[in-house]
């Protein structure tokens, strides 16, 4: 009988390359063209399927450190968020860039700076020392932000912000598209008569409210002024604002539609509503802005909102990261605006009779 000790590894441990050319029996070289992505020309399929088989045999996997040091790289990109980790958005952002950058053998590491500017820096700087290959910044909030310390010493992208400096590539929403999207949910039932409610002092609202107003002026509608009650951005204030509007409001005066900043702005119009007696959407149709988790499907009735692509900026800033990595150029300080999705529910129906 012969000895098996050429087709089983020599060693006990992590298994190496040279165990699976061993198994395989084929040259290191070949195990390396495999690894590396240079077998197709170099290796026929069927060489290439013992390889991998071997390699699957032994519970193989290619070193990242070693492989990093030969490209001078480490397959690990940076991100530093401010307040993001405790939104309720923080896991589409986060799962978006994390599965992006797995599918091109990359991981993520992120650290929240509480919105703190000095631990930005030292975030920023922490990860420059452990010589990630690039770094994404995201923000809780769409704003002007200033730009932490060190990013711009390696391949950065913003993400749901944009740079006071206008200095780096940034991904965020198109928040005045989706004030016009919001606007046609219930132009195009029918409503006239629609006023918009809640609002901070933010990118996000200004860019909202001129969408809503462009849908709006160009049907030839003007929106009176005391229809835009600026109220906040939480329950409380859609539930102000909507009292406003709506308490001791006869029905042929009062709008048969309402445009909120955002989910929770809705929530507090929702229950307004319920305590004058209002109906939705028979009486009045409501539309948030958000859809957020755990909250606008589960309102009475479920709500028909504008999605923020909260997935879809993370999936895009790594890209555009990765590809600034893997060509070695800097993208060029560019503002990508991602389109803002419809989803429908229930709270909007075509304008009531009168």
């Amino acid at each position: 009988m012969g000895s098996t000790e050429e087709t089983q590894p020599a060693r006990k441990g992590r298994p190496t390359s040279r165990d699976v050319a061993r198994l395989a029996g084929v040259s290191h070289t070949a195990v390396s063209f495999v690894f590396n992505g240079r077998a197709e020309g170099n290796l026929s399929p069927a060489t290439q399927e013992r390889i991998r088989q071997a390699a699957a045999q032994l519970g193989y996997r290619p070193d990242p450190v070693a492989r990093g040091l030969r490209r001078r790289r480490t397959a690990v990109i940076g991100l530093v968020t401010d307040e993001i980790a405790s939104s309720p958005f923080a896991g589409r952002l986060l799962r978006g860039a994390m599965e992006t950058a797995w599918d091109s053998e990359h991981l993520v590491l992120t650290v929240d700076s509480g919105g703190d500017p000095a631990k930005e820096d030292a975030a920023v700087a922490e990860l420059l020392d452990r010589r990630v290959d690039g770094i994404i910044y995201a923000a809780f909030s769409l704003r002007r932000v200033r730009v932490p310390e060190g990013l711009h010493r390696t391949h950065s992208v913003l993400a749901n912000c944009v740079p006071e400096d206008d200095s780096l590539p940034a991904v965020i929403p198109a928040e005045r598209a989706g004030g016009r999207t919001a606007a046609r949910l219930l132009l195009d039932k029918g409503h006239r008569r629609i006023a918009h409610v809640g609002g901070l002092d933010d990118i996000a609202s200004v860019e909202r409210l001129r969408g809503f107003r462009d849908a709006l002026r160009a049907e030839g509608i003007t929106v009176p002024k005391e229809w835009v009650v600026r109220t906040g951005g939480e329950i409380s204030g859609g539930h102000e604002g909507a009292l406003r509007l709506l308490d001791g409001v006869p029905a042929d005066r009062r709008p048969t539609g309402i445009f909120c900043y955002n989910d929770r702005v809705a929530a507090g119009v929702l229950h307004a509503a319920t305590r004058l007696g209002i109906t939705v959407p028979e009486d009045l149709s409501v539309v948030g802005y958000d859809d957020q988790e755990h909250m606008a499907a589960h309102l009475s009735p479920p709500l028909t909102t504008v999605a923020l692509p909260h997935r879809a900026m993370g999936e895009a800033a790594t890209r555009l990261l990765l590809d600034a990595i893997d060509t070695g150029k800097t993208p060029p300080a560019t503002v990508r605006r991602l389109a803002c999705p419809v989803i429908s529910r229930a709270s909007v129906g075509p304008v009531p009779l009168r």
